[in-house]
């Protein structure tokens, strides 16, 4: 027996083909004649075959050599982050070149160049022309048309400029020595780690002679320089992540995860990202949700203690439950002017479409965010070694958190295990009760000096009974 549902089904497929028997006239007659097509046919409008042909911006961008983007406007944009990425004093590539207040920068690459050339006792048009070989390569790593206003000599000797000045300044920056004076020496760092002030890694690759392995090792050291690790364990950078990744691979057997191919690095931001983020640490079983959130000191007064990691890694975050207390382990990290700078840029490195996909310092900085809402959450962090504060007061460090991560959107499966290690500790009522009580009558040394004192008042008082009532009755 036919429903009504049917009928209906029956007389909506029947208006889709333009009526019965695939006629063209009535209503959606007009569509009858692409009726049968697969739905990735051609269209007659230009702009919808578009779509289907090209895969949209989406599938290009992934076929393509991975570009030096732009910062996007929603963080250029933002009134906090105004001077957080544009170059102080120095331009590297198209993007900043040529502007007044850089220029004085433009005479010391120069200088710097013919220092490498003099070091690396290579000729200087040997140089020159494994820079040449890679131009074309190295132009396609920058937004189409941004470097249009250059031609192939002169965009040649711009990357050749730049890139000698970067490797002289990492060569001066390990050993110490630079004709640069000192207050722009820190400038010069951090203009490096601009994501609008990158050079393509395959230039300075071509200039790395004649030993291109001790070169990685230095360009890894200057790198690993820039961010605050723990005294008691130095971690590799990138190039011993990529042996670290292939052999931890063969002992991941407890779940099954997606792995990627490391790549060869983009630029020197990008090798700082490498540094931080283990892109194996998400679990893709798992989603990280708070039931609300609680900041350092609201987990010290629930019986939860900070350590520092064992490395500066951001994703080395542990939670170690004990009894009805618990340790949240946290990377060390160095707060100081260019801080907000560094994490920012990588902040707009992630969100560029070809860059790597885990938003592992996105995430990272909004976990601080949590933890973080006064000054007072600060000083617990930095008083346990977590925080190593340069820059100023404790509110300062905890403003400038909190302008981070303002608006930005954490990868939900960041933190999943520490998480939900958390949670589970607040939902055992038991714990909170213990770790509460302690932290009400025992936050301080002489409150528990107190304590005993008063355990030792009552035990003299107790023997005192003892004896004034037994030693009465041997006496008697």
């Amino acid at each position: 027996m036919d429903t009504p549902h049917s009928e209906i089904s029956v007389d909506l497929g029947l208006l889709l083909k333009g009526g019965p028997a695939g006629k063209e006239d009535g209503v959606g007659g007009s569509r009858a004649s692409n009726g049968g097509q697969p739905p990735n046919s051609s269209s007659h409008d230009p702009w919808l075959s578009s779509i289907m042909e090209n895969g949209g911006l989406e599938e290009k961008s992934k076929s393509q050599h991975p570009k030096i983007q732009h910062v996007s406007a929603m963080l250029r944009n933002a009134e906090s982050n105004k001077k957080c990425f544009d170059p102080f004093v120095v331009s590297i590539g198209p993007y900043h070149h040529g502007k007044p207040e850089l220029e004085f920068m433009e005479g010391h690459k120069m200088t710097m160049a013919r220092q490498h050339v003099t070091d690396s006792e290579v000729a200087i048009q040997t140089l020159y022309d494994k820079v040449v070989a890679v131009t074309e390569d190295a132009r396609k790593c920058y937004i189409e048309g941004s470097t249009s206003n250059w031609d192939d000599r002169q965009f040649t000797q711009m990357m050749f400029l730049d890139g000698c000045f970067v490797l002289r300044f990492i060569c001066c920056s390990l050993d110490k020595e630079t004709r640069i004076k000192s207050h722009n020496i820190a400038f010069v760092r951090r203009d490096l780690f601009l994501l609008e002030n990158q050079l393509p890694f395959l230039v300075l690759e071509a200039l790395m002679l004649p030993d291109k392995n001790t070169w990685l090792e230095n360009v890894n050291r200057f790198v690993e320089n820039t961010r605050a690790r723990s005294p008691r364990h130095q971690e590799g950078g990138w190039l011993d992540g990529i042996m670290k990744s292939f052999f931890n691979h063969r002992d991941r057997k407890d779940r099954p995860k997606e792995t990627k191919q490391q790549q060869q690095p983009v630029h020197l931001l990008g090798i700082l990202h490498g540094q931080l983020i283990d892109q194996s640490a998400h679990d893709p079983l798992s989603i990280s949700e708070w039931s609300s959130y609680r900041s350092a000191i609201e987990l010290k007064a629930a019986g939860i203690h900070f350590k520092p990691s064992k490395t500066s890694r951001c994703m080395d975050v542990s939670f170690e439950p004990a009894m009805s207390f618990g340790t949240l382990r946290l990377p060390p990290i160095m707060v100081d002017d260019s801080t907000k700078s560094m994490f920012l840029n990588l902040v707009a490195y992630e969100s560029c479409p070809d860059a790597p996909d885990d938003f592992g310092v996105t995430s990272y900085l909004c976990f601080m965010d949590v933890l973080i809402d006064h000054a007072e959450d600060v000083k617990e962090l930095r008083s346990n070694g977590i925080l190593l504060n340069f820059l100023g007061s404790d509110k300062e460090v905890a403003n400038l958190f909190n302008e981070i991560a303002r608006d930005l959107v954490p990868n939900p499966r960041a933190y999943a295990e520490v998480i939900g290690e958390i949670e589970r500790h607040y939902n055992n009522k038991a714990k909170i009760w213990i770790a509460e009580w302690l932290h009400t009558h025992f936050s301080t040394p002489w409150t528990f000096l107190a304590f005993l004192g008063a355990i030792f008042a009552l035990a003299l008082t107790c023997f005192q009974t003892y004896l004034e009532a037994y030693g009465d009755k041997k006496t008697n």
